[in-house]
């Protein structure tokens, strides 16, 4: 079977045990991440071959980033070695009524000072069926964003199907640039797109209906209608329009859906009540890549793609780290319906 691709940045997160506060930290767990790579370690896991492509610093930190790909089973030939450092990002988890909280520490990372030409991707892709980025990558610098279009370009000009989360960092866009400036003519070049409403606003000036996103538990799904129509219309390559729902009763607890709009159909699913949530960062991330396999092995079936997309991301907010562990067989258990967490014996 031939690869997925993922191109963006991996991190080195520090979070303070448990549910401790920053300020309360004598030490830190270590964890290497980042959305590209998040999709890359979980597709790996489901038994498709993967491989991540990016920039690393060649120094011991970069190569333990290395180390947690291969531990993975993720194709790593790609990668371009050289910058100053690996990004870092600190996690601090909540829990019920307090929310979680990041600080980055990015600036200069090896990624960030990519350039067109550093990565043959004729050569990543001669073994390729799927191309995915996120809006994270073209925020961090014009290199990167520049990076992004070229493989998009690359990938379109060999078939292969490309996706995207779009994935709205505030934080993030400081090189000089709007997302209004660059993501549009990216995803232009994109067949499956994965946004929420304030990806719509943000990117390209989509405004949806009003929407409850936050309080109250289980989200309307029929509410995305308009913005899931809107991106179809607007990008006329796309195939398939996504949305993830999530509903946060607390810090600790949120309710967990999804929408598909193929031009055709809505498709939703059913909503998991996630009462107690370990991590949930990756959440999205493992949406996407539950989706990759399923859109890849059902056969064109949507819905249980779909499916598949919405019960190995539930799965993900209950385990530690980035990266979804959850393997095939327990996805398929909890989409048929066992959510019993009985001991496997």
């Amino acid at each position: 079977m031939k690869k997925v691709v993922t191109f963006g940045e991996i991190m080195l997160r520090l979070t303070p045990p448990g549910n401790l506060r920053f300020s309360q930290a004598n030490s830190f767990d270590v964890v290497y991440g980042g959305g590209e790579s998040n999709v890359a370690s979980s597709l790996a896991t489901f038994g498709l071959p993967a491989e991540f492509v990016t920039r690393l610093p060649d120094n011991d930190i970069g190569r333990c980033a290395l180390g947690e790909l291969r531990k993975r089973g993720v194709q790593t030939d790609n990668i371009a070695w050289g910058g100053e450092r690996l990004g870092i990002y600190f996690l601090e988890i909540g829990a019920v009524s307090r929310g979680s909280k990041v600080v980055y520490d990015r600036a200069h990372s090896a990624i960030s000072t990519i350039q067109k030409g550093m990565i043959d991707w004729e050569e990543v892709f001669a073994d390729a069926q799927w191309f995915h980025w996120t809006g994270i990558t073209p925020a961090i610098s014009q290199g990167a964003a520049d990076a992004t279009k070229e493989a998009i370009e690359a990938a379109n000009e060999l078939g292969i199907t490309v996706s995207t989360d779009l994935n709205y960092r505030a934080k993030l866009w400081n090189y000089g640039k709007q997302p209004g400036d660059v993501m549009p003519e990216l995803v232009e070049g994109c067949d499956i797109i994965l946004g929420n409403e304030e990806d719509a606003e943000k990117h390209f000036g989509i405004h949806p209906d009003q929407v409850d996103v936050t309080q109250g538990g289980t989200v309307e799904s029929e509410a995305y209608r308009a913005t899931c129509e809107q991106l179809y219309e607007r990008f006329p390559r796309s195939k398939k329009i996504i949305t993830t729902l999530r509903g946060s009763i607390s810090a600790s607890h949120n309710t967990w859906s999804g929408v598909l709009y193929n031009g055709e159909e809505f498709l939703t699913t059913d909503t998991y009540d996630i009462t107690h949530i370990v991590d949930r960062v990756g959440g999205g991330d493992s949406f996407m890549a539950g989706l990759i396999y399923g859109l890849i092995t059902f056969d064109g079936d949507d819905q249980k793609a779909l499916d598949f997309a919405v019960a190995a991301s539930c799965l993900k907010h209950t385990i530690y780290g980035d990266a979804n562990l959850s393997t095939v067989e327990e996805v398929e258990k909890l989409m048929g319906g066992d959510a019993s967490g009985r001991v496997s014996r």
